[in-house]
């Protein structure tokens, strides 16, 4: 090509959108498109007429990937029901980067993990065997046709229990068959972590198979003990402490060295854990001595008790870890360090605790199990108040930094937008007013440290009724003594939390169902399944697998092929498009970066990620990615935009000059927005807010996309 005109071709603009996903016409802005590489899951798409190239001369490419956290139907319910099991899994990433509380909130963070496996177990067993077994084919006798269940109502005891206590071991099965799932080929996974996911596997199985068969034998005990359910109790409680040491011992499960001993260990205990379950069971039905008199299943309470108490006393422990210290991120004050961990774990806690509750108090409810007999557990009624309690207090909470921070956020907006519009028309102050207002809702993430701090503060509440559950007190029974308050008071908060509770469920799996079905529905709800599922299994083997260990590699490879066969490659990341590009720019080998730029917008990687992930993503890492792409790298954001912001500097007006010696200062751009108030000429409406819009066709973005091209044949 002759002089300077443009070299069509050279360069690939690939473009990775966020979560929720788009339609690769829609990234692209053309009609028609083709897919080039990858498959129907997750794939790389070009505009199918040769005419479809970029404004600049680019060759236009989109990486779609928004189908690989979600896939079928039942696998997004699956993941509904399997949310505190991710959320849990999510917390452990969120590790502080000291490495002493690093250590000490992973190991909570898998106790906790662990103690979720248990608490599904038990209740799932509250169910079969005190519901079901216990009461409804003794003397409760429920509705029809639970009062009989298939004629095992004329059958003794231990029978009913044995043949029983197949649902909840069908139900840990269920866990195990989704525990093996992948979310697809990875010849080279971001992160090895498979081998953990299995060791971690067999110590949740073997500790879920444990558990009931503690449920069985402790009834059994009740009506008299014997020499064979003495020592089945006594070796299930120790495949429990072998469970709960290889987590608790720090770096056991981690660690090259003692990988092959953790890896015996669990498969050992899982193993022992199968033996003896079918011990327990054989045991228990062949025993037709008498059994206790009791309203509901001996003991059952009991393990209840100290299950939900458990998970509160670590929950506490862990927000201590994180609040005990304020950390800080890449030089720059950040939220307390790791305390996304407790906020997650607190989430994860809340929801086991309210869902095992719901399902043994509304079977219950449903069956007429508990007619007569003073109701549930006495441990369940305590965590669905608390639980109410809890949603209460956060509500408050949330309204009150609402209220209390609006004031301050309208001023440093009304500071940004009278900078950026020193002169305002009398025509355009209804449009600086909404401006003003746009920017002070998105600057409240800035405020979500503090909300988060309080809220990982609220497992007090949890811990509290936990506490005063272990006495065996009613609530009706102490809130009058202690309060004054009638039964009537507490029956509303038990009823509260359980309406609470379907209304979550409901908006659950209506929102699983529709995620998947409806575009613009998942554009909302999708993203908290796009960013659980971002990161592997490090903490819950039965979370949803990680789908970045395909789109990672799978994105680094196709920049390969790409920089071998053009000029150069820029990477155009939007939103977490950004960390995507992120973290494969750092898989790139020397050969491809120095073909590669980088433009990320309304990127979350400082203003969240860095702060949420301080271990992992911090400033240091960025550094480093602006290193292999030898700086060529612009970041654009928008003081309208919620969730993105800048990474190293901000350039707002007034802010001090960017360091010419640091070329990190001079990667970020912000863009004024709105661009102007008013409508330009010839123009009958004026610019819109964009926000946390993409908007490749921005006069701005096409600024950039031409500067990093020029450098990238420049460099070529």
């Amino acid at each position: 090509m002759a002089g300077d005109q443009p070299r069509r071709h050279d360069v690939v603009e690939l473009r990775v959108h966020g979560v929720s996903g788009a339609d690769p016409t829609v990234i692209l802005d053309q009609p028609q498109v083709r897919q080039v590489a990858g498959d129907g899951s997750g794939g790389f798409h070009r505009a199918t007429r040769s005419d479809g190239d970029g404004p600049d001369g680019l060759t236009l490419e989109a990486y779609r990937w928004g189908d690989l956290p979600s896939g079928t139907v039942g696998r997004t319910l699956a993941m509904v029901f399997l949310l505190p099991f991710m959320l849990s899994n999510v917390a452990v990433w969120m590790r502080p980067t000291g490495r002493r509380r690093a250590v000490a909130v992973s190991v909570l963070c898998r106790l906790l993990a662990l103690n979720l496996t248990m608490l599904y177990v038990v209740s799932i067993a509250g169910v079969a065997l005190d519901l079901l077994a216990w009461r409804c084919l003794g003397a409760a006798r429920c509705r029809p046709p639970f009062d009989t269940m298939a004629g095992l109502d004329d059958r003794h005891v231990g029978l009913r229990l044995a043949v029983l206590a197949l649902l909840p071991i069908a139900a840990i099965g269920l866990l195990r068959l989704l525990g093996t799932r992948r979310s697809g080929p990875a010849d080279n996974p971001l992160w090895a972590v498979e081998p953990l996911v299995h060791r971690l596997r067999a110590i949740h199985v073997a500790a879920a198979l444990a558990v009931l068969d503690v449920v069985l034998l402790t009834a059994r005990r009740a009506g008299g003990a014997t020499f064979s359910t003495t020592l089945l109790l006594a070796l299930s409680a120790a495949v429990l402490l072998t469970c709960v040491g290889l987590l608790a011992a720090p770096g056991m499960i981690d660690r090259a060295a003692t990988a092959r001993t953790a890896t015996w260990t669990a498969r050992t205990a899982g193993a022992v854990s199968a033996v003896l379950s079918v011990a327990t069971l054989v045991t228990v039905a062949g025993d037709r001595r008498a059994w206790s008199s009791a309203v509901g299943l001996p003991g059952y309470g009991g393990i209840a008790a100290w299950a939900l108490f458990g998970q509160m006393v670590l929950l506490v422990v862990l927000s201590v870890v994180v609040l005990w210290q304020r950390g800080r991120v890449g030089g720059r004050s950040a939220l307390p360090g790791g305390l996304g961990a407790a906020v997650l774990a607190a989430l994860a806690v809340g929801l086991t605790g309210a869902l095992s509750a719901g399902l043994v108090y509304q079977t219950g409810e449903l069956l007429g199990g508990y007619r007569g007999d003073g109701g549930p557990p006495s441990p369940y009624r305590w965590t669905l108040l608390a639980f109410f309690l809890h949603v209460v207090a956060a509500v408050l909470l949330c309204g009150a930094l609402t209220v209390v921070s609006r004031r301050r956020r309208l001023r440093a907006a009304a500071a940004i937008t009278a900078r950026d519009f020193p002169v305002v028309p009398p025509e355009a102050v209804g449009r600086l007013r909404l401006t003003t207002k746009t920017i002070a809702r998105a600057r409240f993430t800035e405020w979500l440290g503090l909300l988060a701090a309080a809220y990982a503060a609220l497992a007090v509440v949890g811990l509290a009724t936990s506490l005063v559950g272990r006495t065996g007190r009613e609530p009706e029974e102490l809130t009058r003594q202690l309060l004054g308050l009638p039964a009537g008071a507490v029956q509303m908060g038990l009823s509260g939390g359980s309406y609470l509770l379907a209304a979550l469920l409901l908006a659950l799996v209506t929102g699983g169902v529709f995620a998947y079905r409806t575009a613009w529905f998942r554009r909302y709800v999708g993203i908290l399944w796009d960013l659980g599922t971002f990161w592997p299994r490090a903490a819950h083997p039965f979370a949803p697998p990680s789908y970045a260990d395909r789109a990672v590699p799978e994105l680094a490879d196709r920049i390969s092929q790409l920089a071998e066969r053009h000029v150069g490659v820029l990477l155009c990341g939007h939103s977490h498009g950004s960390a995507l590009l992120a973290l494969a720019v750092l898989r790139l080998p020397s050969r491809v970066r120095q073909r590669v730029a980088l433009l990320t917008y309304g990127s979350p990687l400082d203003r969240l990620y860095a702060r949420l992930f301080p271990a992992y993503l911090n400033e240091e890492v960025l550094r480093q990615v602006g290193e292999r792409v030898e700086w060529r790298w612009l970041n654009l954001w928008r003081d309208t935009d919620p969730v993105g912001g800048w990474v190293f500097a901000a350039h707002r007006p007034g802010d001090p000059a960017p360091d010419p010696a640091d070329p990190a200062d001079q990667v970020d751009r912000r863009l004024r927005d709105p661009a102007h108030l008013l409508p330009a000429p010839g123009e009958r409406s004026a610019p819109p807010l964009r926000g946390h819009h993409p908007g490749e066709a921005d006069p701005e973005f096409r600024e950039a996309v031409r500067e990093l091209t020029e450098r990238l044949r420049g460099a070529g």
